[in-house]
């Protein structure tokens, strides 16, 4: 009983040291979505749901819940942001060459067609995130309409 009582004791102690680590955030300036709003001109309803559902995660402006404090947490979320911002960051939509957005768009159709988007992980602790039928259809709506609009460039 004695050595499961020093493996708790180290276990704490190490929990207790890893708190003063942390990951970098992720709190850019809400500007950076500026672009990509103004190009693909989501209505009022989709940019709702965009900030609740995506920009978490798919942009440079996070807003963290109380539990990010707490390390290992910390360093799963930043993770999680680190990989979505890898498939599709809003704040780098300046970046993107038109052939690239119109892509970018298609993979969002998809993820939230499949509900693949947004992760279950997120809207676990992110209920209003969970998108509803009529939000999907919302979504796909204007996504699809501003991929036309990407086309007709391209042409």
């Amino acid at each position: 009983m004695k050595i499961i009582k020093k493996i708790l004791l180290v276990l704490l102690v190490l929990f207790l040291i890893a708190q003063f680590f942390e990951p970098e955030s992720n709190e850019g300036d809400i500007a950076s979505i500026g672009t990509f709003l103004a190009e693909t001109n989501p209505p009022e309803d989709v940019k709702q749901i965009l900030k609740e559902s995506c920009f978490d995660c798919h942009s440079s402006v996070t807003r963290y819940p109380w539990y990010n404090k707490i390390t290992p947490v910390n360093y799963w979320l930043a993770d999680h942001i680190k990989h979505g911002k890898g498939h599709f960051n809003v704040s780098k939509w300046n970046e993107y060459s038109i052939k690239k957005k119109d892509h970018k768009l298609e993979e969002l159709i998809e993820m939230v067609e499949t509900k693949e988007m947004p992760l279950a992980s997120y809207t676990w602790t992110h209920k209003e995130a969970n998108l509803t039928d009529a939000q999907i259809k919302s979504v796909l709506d204007w996504a699809k309409q501003v991929r036309s609009e990407y086309n007709l460039e391209a042409h």
